[in-house]
């Protein structure tokens, strides 16, 4: 587990950690303090994911293709 504030990860950050988050929790060798911490830490994880993935998905449906296929933005696109 890293100290990063969820809030700041990125995506592929995010989703290595709650990787081994939920590693650490099925193996069940982490002690029920530290597993409630852990499951805590997951939950936050999945949201952050989510939440980027749903931010990336909004990106992405504002792009259409103009009639040679060229990706066009309906609507300016922040970050692209």
């Amino acid at each position: 587990m890293t100290d990063t504030p969820v809030e700041e990860m990125t995506f592929e950050a995010a989703m290595a950690e709650l990787e081994k988050v939920v590693a650490q929790l099925e193996a069940g060798q982490v002690p029920l303090e530290d597993s409630i911490k852990l499951y805590e830490r997951g939950a936050a994880l999945k949201k952050r994911c989510e939440a980027k993935l749903k931010e990336a998905e909004e990106k992405v449906a504002q792009i259409t293709l103009d009639g040679e296929g060229n990706p066009v933005a309906l609507k300016p696109v922040e970050g692209l």
